[in-house]
């Protein structure tokens, strides 16, 4: 039997590539054959990854983005196909992170949220999707959140911006159906980053972790590897509009 896990001479782009998550699933898809496409708006980080990427044997091109600009997300999906001439897998990671109270929430910060968390992968997706419909083929993965579905004071913005990509995910996956393209969301819990290390280090964090991971502890970035491969290679051939929770059991009991 062919390994139905098999990326070799794919081309994926992965958005906020420069650290934590994005990073690790970059490395992670360059391990299993793809080259990437690396996207933030960091370019010496990006960098770093590449470098990464290209020790083991890949291609790896930084491209910084803003992927809350449509001209700079169109400029990136063109170099993309300049370089490669295909494009096979989309992996929507960028994000920010939306803690106020609504009641202290300007206009501003909500559409900030917003504009990276759900227009990103709008842009992304129109403008690499454009390519993938010629090509008749191509995977589109989602990093959500599993506040998608449990409501978590204060995180009114980024909830919502989380939901509505996976309700975007869901109908982006039955109009590209026509296209052989699958679209799916992976929905991780609390993993560790340099953007909750700190917290999650401190007497308040380590309650959290106590209180409400059953397993107690964080995820790790690379424990989200084997997803994202699944929803990028021909294992997932018939699944589409899928939601794929990574979160250590943490909304069991919610």
């Amino acid at each position: 039997m062919k390994n139905i896990f098999d990326l070799e001479g794919k081309v994926a782009v992965v958005t906020g590539a420069g650290k934590g998550i994005g990073k690790a699933l970059a490395i992670g898809l360059s391990e299993f054959g793809c080259d990437v496409v690396l996207v933030a708006r960091t370019l010496s980080d990006l960098e770093k990854v590449a470098d990464e990427i290209e020790k083991r044997g890949r291609k790896a091109l930084p491209v910084p983005t803003d992927v809350s600009k449509e001209e700079q997300v169109n400029a990136m999906a063109e170099k993309t196909i300049k370089h490669f001439g295909k494009v096979d897998i989309l992996v929507n990671n960028s994000g920010v992170s939306g803690d106020k109270p609504v009641l202290k929430m300007d206009l501003d910060y909500w559409e900030w949220v917003m504009s990276v968390n759900l227009r990103g992968p709008f842009l992304c997706s129109k403008a690499i999707g454009a390519h993938m419909a010629k090509q008749r083929r191509g995977k589109v993965i989602n990093i959500s959140s599993i506040t998608y579905q449990m409501a978590i004071p204060n995180m009114t913005s980024y909830s919502a911006s989380k939901a509505g990509l996976v309700q975007f995910t869901k109908v982006l996956a039955l109009e590209w159906v026509k296209y052989n393209i699958q679209v799916n969301a992976v929905c991780p819990g609390y993993i560790r980053t340099p953007m909750n290390e700190e917290f999650f280090a401190s007497e308040a964090g380590k309650r959290v972790i106590e209180k409400t991971l059953p397993m107690k502890r964080l995820g790790e970035p690379e424990e989200l590897i084997g997803s994202v491969v699944y929803f990028a290679s021909p294992a997932s051939d018939f699944t589409t509009g899928a939601v794929l929770v990574v979160d250590g059991g943490q909304i069991l009991g919610k």
